[in-house]
């Protein structure tokens, strides 16, 4: 597997060309490192002298690894659009890609799912360990601790797509790299999020008020106080995936990341988000405006329109045909095959207004967090109001939208409503029509069991996450059973797949069975069931059965 101790060629004489002169745009906009006339006396087009005032020599390559913890246009939309959006209710592309034999029809594409791997080691891990590692980890902690907060990121995603994966000997091992199991890089991240925490409370306890990140930040401006708050909130948020297969390890992590004096992400302008500059678009704006590939999924806006959720308008737009649903909110249902009818591009997008081209793309933001607070109370955790967190995850959530929250939160009584596809059935295309699966309501109930209002708690997650959170939404469907999504219309997947369960991870590339054979096979033992979409990975013990059991 021929990924860092090769990349090095490539991200130096290549790759992070771009990259290199993103960040010298950083350096002319901070005023500091003026003398860029001989843009040719190196591979990435500026001299390590010219580097070295101001940690230019290592900043350089950050602006590239926030830009790919989502990545651009084409990256997202592989890595991320085109299945975790799908997977978890986001989004259905009205694009009949192949044929509709594709992701969203449960035809895994090879060619689509091998981007993850190769944009995360790629353009995340390689630059980290080939050009950081050895620079950073001794000489600059915090710019290390930085390092490690986005590598946690960026690599939860592979391993919650995959399950075990290369990750403890990546970049040791020459052209071939061992798997982890999925227990031991999740282990990784807890101590490697150590590491960031303890670096960067140090710097500002010894350096208050000091930025020396700040003109490489895409996220927090260089704030180390925020960085902190993030990675208390990315351990919290690690720690309730595995909540149901390790129960004392996560808990032991939640109440780390809780009570660390650093603090958690709170309130809005905590938000972790890689913020639009210079070269970087949002890539949901540009995938729905440039290309026209996205369209609301119909499980998102059966819920917003079943609780007449006042975030709805600004989150999407409303479909302007066919005349029987035209001004109103109606996705497409994940399945449904699209070829030949161009008017389900007429079907409710995202809102180009509220997500433009240079909106934030958010990592994880205040409700998220409020929300995992009110799950680890619930479970008893903590002495925390469930409720209290409940509630201020939905409010922190309408105040980041601009909505009111009004009477939301007293409503007892709406539902998720039925879908209705007025396109189908016809000839050759099944009926995408079906009736709500869930009877959840907004209002908390203190009568309610823990798993009824854990479905609660789950489904406003749910929400406040969209548009960007795909993936962990994808994650708390597959570990929790919520929200509760329909199913895809049209299963493609030739029986590896089951309708019901849906789909619990994707495969992994071809291209590591081709030049890591032994080492994949190895990874497929520890999976525990063949490689594809219907073997769940290590922490999803709900496995998607009927009844979700999270208590």
């Amino acid at each position: 597997m021929k990924r860092i101790n090769l990349l090095k060629d490539k991200l130096i004489g290549v790759t992070l060309i771009k990259y290199a002169l993103i960040a010298s745009c950083f350096i002319l906009l901070a005023g500091c490192t003026k003398n860029f006339e001989n843009m040719n006396t190196s591979n990435a087009g500026i001299t390590k002298a010219q580097l070295g005032p101001d940690f230019n020599f290592i900043g350089q390559y950050y602006p590239g690894i926030q830009q790919h913890i989502f990545g651009e246009e084409g990256d997202y939309q592989l890595c991320q659009n085109l299945n975790s959006d799908c997977y978890s209710g986001y989004y259905m592309s009205p694009d009949p890609f192949r044929g509709n034999i594709n992701n969203q029809s449960y035809s895994l594409v090879d060619g689509w799912n091998s981007d993850v791997f190769t944009m995360a080691y790629g353009q995340v891990v390689g630059p980290i360990n080939v050009n950081l590692k050895n620079s950073a980890r001794i000489a600059y902690p915090h710019f290390w601790a930085i390092a490690l907060i986005l590598e946690v990121q960026a690599i939860s995603r592979v391993t919650d797509y995959y399950g075990p994966i290369p990750y403890s000997k990546e970049g040791t091992s020459g052209a071939t790299t061992p798997y982890d199991s999925q227990q031991t890089v999740y282990n990784t991240f807890f101590l490697q999020l150590d590491t960031a925490v303890n670096n960067l409370t140090a710097y500002v306890k010894a350096n208050p008020g000091l930025k020396p990140f700040a003109k490489f930040d895409m996220v927090y401006a260089g704030d180390y106080t925020e960085w902190i708050k993030y990675a208390n909130s990315l351990r919290l948020r690690l720690a309730m995936h595995i909540v149901n297969i390790d129960p004392t390890t996560a808990k032991t992590q939640a109440l780390k990341a809780i009570n660390d004096p650093g603090g958690l992400i709170s309130i809005n302008t905590d938000n972790a988000a890689v913020n639009g500059v210079l070269s970087y678009h949002n890539p949901i704006w540009w995938i729905g405006t440039s290309w026209t590939d996205l369209a609301a999924g119909a499980s998102l806006t059966s819920y917003l329109n079943g609780y007449n959720d006042p975030r709805e308008s600004k989150m999407l737009s409303p479909a302007t045909a066919p005349t029987a649903i035209a001004g109103q909110y109606v996705g497409i249902r994940a399945g449904t095959p699209v070829g030949g009818k161009p008017m389900y591009n007429t079907y409710s997008q995202p809102n180009y207004t509220t997500i433009s081209e240079y909106s934030p793309m958010y990592l994880i933001n205040a409700a998220e967090v409020w929300f995992l607070r009110s799950e680890a109370a619930l479970r008893g955790w903590t002495t925390e109001s469930a409720q209290t967190d409940y509630e201020t995850g939905v409010s922190t959530s309408m105040a980041q939208w601009g909505a009111s929250v009004g009477g939301y939160l007293s409503d007892a009584t709406s539902t998720q409503a039925d879908y209705v596809d007025p396109l189908t059935p016809s000839a050759g295309t099944p009926n995408a029509s079906i009736k709500a699966i869930s009877t959840i309501t907004i209002a908390w109930n203190n009568a309610a069991t823990n798993e009824q209002n854990l479905e609660r708690i789950i489904t406003q997650k749910w929400i406040a996450n969209f548009p960007s959170g795909g993936w962990e939404a994808w994650t708390d469907y597959r570990r929790t059973g919520y929200p509760r999504l329909f199913p895809v219309v049209v299963n493609n997947s030739g029986g590896t797949i089951s309708t019901t369960l849906q789909i619990r991870r994707i495969a992994y590339p071809s291209s590591e069975y081709t030049q890591n054979g032994t080492n994949v096979a190895a990874a497929v033992a520890l999976l525990g069931g063949p490689d594809n979409g219907g073997t769940p990975v290590w922490w999803d013990t709900n496995k998607g059965q009927a009844v979700p059991k999270n208590f």
